[in-house]
């Protein structure tokens, strides 16, 4: 009976194997007492007792001594289930398991359990598992998880020493690197003291010289008046004697006083030629000179009258059929600039145009193919302005450089320069006599310059921001300008003074333009709201949204039926007032479209973008869509 006891708690020591057999053996560490159960017959219970409640009640009564034996064999424990020597025949069991040897072990437990219930020998007696077999297997298994971790630690070690070593020839890099940078300050603050020191020893003959300009500035101003009152005193004697002798007429020659600007011929017209003898005559009659300033700037130009015949009015006329939207092609596209086109002006008798662009060039080029006849080069910024002379022989341009230039186009150079705004010249525009150059300037003013007497004659203040273009109004002496103060100023040339303000303007206005009949402006913002306006009433007569975009430029036809507006999207759009009807020119794509003018002699309009390209519209033709990269 002992045997049974002592098989059983060997048998429940290793729980996945000994489970098809049970039996109950004293041997065992808790005070709980079993009942003997024959070798014949597991589950026999005493004659007479045979009853199904009290099978059912023994039976559960061993499942619940079952249970608190595990329970309590886990609380009391001290070691874990691991560390519970394993018997032998559970270790051959696990063996034979763990190969899948299932045969091999039904004959190991069939024979084992019957020379156990032989008597054949005890479970105890056999023992357990050696523990220097298992130690052996837990230092295998331990020692063969110390080489993974040695290798994994060996990996880490390279890589971190080869980390090492890059960060030691970075370092040596940088400090070789940080010596260099250092001996280049050095040598550039010796170079700088040197500077300096050489610099301070001019400082003393610098401020002698000063003074010496100065003075001679105070007695240059001194022999001026000294000579302006003796040519008074000349000029007064000879009135004098003039009177005294009236059957006797004596010239009186009309001395120059002030600087003397030395002055090509060529540059002086006919039209001021016949001014200046009516002038003369005019001085002759009087017997004497009034005006102190025409004394000191003899060569000043007379402004014209305003009672002159506007030319353009027979050119509308002729021109009386408005242009329409579907009659436009997209004639050839020209590559003229590296940089973007930011004005454009059409020659009046010829067809040639002159492009203005941010690449400081101007280049005057042959309609249709595009051929480059000119280049103008002395521009230190952006060219931002160009007018054709009303003869067509010289040009002028304005810039950021804040400089406004006139070019003679049969010399090919330059042969004036104004210098006066102190910020970049947005627009310039030429008089209908040809004497004289308007400039619109980011300084908020606007000039009036003598190309005569290379001077300014007159600086227009009034505008609160930067006057974004300026205009001559054809065959007259009034000035139109528009600024980012959101106004539109018309302006007396000859006085330099504001006689209209025109308010409507929501956002900054980018530019203005007089229809060929003068009748009409045009004017757009920067959120492409175009405006037309009644001059005579100064009140607008028209509102058109081209947006939301920025409208750049703006420019009336020649029949002055339609407008053309350079647009921010791309486009150039055409306001056909009359029909109340907006059409968009796609040629540039994306490009932001900066100017826009038409070409009367060719009937064209021409349109600059951002990315020095210029488009050509033929108006009434069925031109095929070309375009032409040229490189000037």
């Amino acid at each position: 009976m002992e045997e049974k006891e002592e098989d059983a708690e060997a048998s429940g020591s290793e729980v996945s194997v000994c489970l098809q057999k049970i039996t109950i053996t004293d041997y065992s560490t808790d005070d709980y007492q079993y009942e003997e159960v024959s070798a014949d017959d597991e589950f026999s219970l005493q004659e007479g007792d045979e009853d199904l409640s009290e099978v059912l009640q023994a039976v559960q009564e061993q499942a619940e001594d079952a249970h608190i034996l595990a329970s309590k064999s886990v609380l009391t424990s001290e070691k874990s289930v691991s560390e519970i020597p394993e018997a032998m025949d559970d270790f051959f069991c696990n063996f034979l398991v763990s190969f899948g040897m299932s045969r091999t072990l039904d004959c190991f437990q069939t024979e084992w359990y019957e020379l156990i219930e032989r008597g054949v020998f005890r479970a105890k007696d056999v023992g357990f598992v050696p523990t220097v077999y298992t130690c052996n297997q837990q230092l295998k298994a331990e020692n063969m998880r110390l080489r993974e971790d040695l290798d994994n630690y060996k990996r880490a070690a390279n890589k971190a020493k080869e980390a090492f070593l890059k960060m030691q020839k970075e370092r040596d890099f940088h400090r070789m690197h940080h010596k260099r940078v250092v001996q280049e300050k050095n040598r550039l603050i010796c170079d700088i003291r040197r500077l300096k020191a050489h610099y301070a020893s001019y400082e003393p003959v610098l401020k002698q010289m000063t003074e010496k300009y100065q003075s001679a500035l105070r007695q240059k101003m001194l022999t001026s008046l000294e000579r302006d009152r003796a040519v008074g005193q000349v000029t007064g004697l000879q009135a004098i004697l003039h009177n005294l002798q009236p059957g006797y007429a004596i010239q009186i020659p009309v001395k120059k006083a002030g600087h003397e600007c030395e002055r090509k011929k060529g540059l002086e017209g006919s039209t001021q030629r016949a001014l200046q003898e009516a002038r003369q005559q005019k001085m002759l009659d009087a017997g004497l000179v009034k005006d102190s300033e025409k004394k000191r700037y003899p060569k000043d130009s007379e402004f014209p009258v305003d009672s002159q015949v506007n030319s353009y009015l027979a050119r509308a006329k002729e021109c009386s059929q408005p242009l329409k939207h579907g009659e436009y092609k997209l004639e050839n596209t020209l590559k003229l600039h590296d940089s973007a086109v930011s004005c454009l002006a059409s020659h009046p008798l010829k067809d040639m145009v002159v492009t203005g662009s941010d690449d400081r060039l101007w280049k005057m080029w042959a309609l249709r193919d595009g051929d480059i006849i000119m280049v103008g080069e002395g521009h230190t910024d952006w060219v931002s302005g160009c007018c054709f002379h009303p003869s067509g022989t010289q040009l002028v341009t304005s810039s950021g450089d804040t400089t406004v230039r006139i070019w003679d186009l049969s010399k090919g150079g330059c042969v004036l320069t104004f210098k006066g705004h102190a910020q970049a010249v947005w627009d310039c525009s030429w008089h209908s006599c040809g004497d004289f150059v308007a400039s619109a300037s980011k300084d908020s003013t606007s000039k009036i310059w003598d190309v005569n007497s290379e001077r300014c004659r007159y600086t227009m203040r009034g505008h609160k921001d930067s006057v974004s273009s300026i205009e001559f109004l054809p065959f007259s002496n009034t000035v139109l300008t528009s600024s980012a103060d959101k106004t539109l100023s018309l302006w007396d040339a000859r006085t330099g003074l504001r006689v209209c303000t025109f308010y409507g303007h929501l956002h900054s206005c980018n530019h203005a333009t007089f229809s060929p009949e003068s009748n009409m402006i045009a004017s757009c913002d920067t959120c492409g709201v175009l405006k037309l306006w009644d001059v005579r009433q100064a009140v607008p007569m028209l509102s058109v949204d081209t947006g939301p975009r920025s409208a750049n430029q703006v420019a009336f036809d020649h029949s002055g039926c339609a407008v053309a507006v350079a647009s921010s999207d791309g486009t150039v759009k055409v306001v056909q007032p009359g029909l109340g009807q907006v059409h968009s020119l796609q040629g540039h794509g994306e490009t932001e479209m900066q100017s826009v003018a038409f070409h009367c002699p060719a009937e064209r309009l021409l349109s600059g973008a951002a990315d020095g390209t210029v488009c050509l519209w033929t108006y009434g033709a069925s031109a095929s869509m070309l375009s032409m990269e040229r490189t000037a």
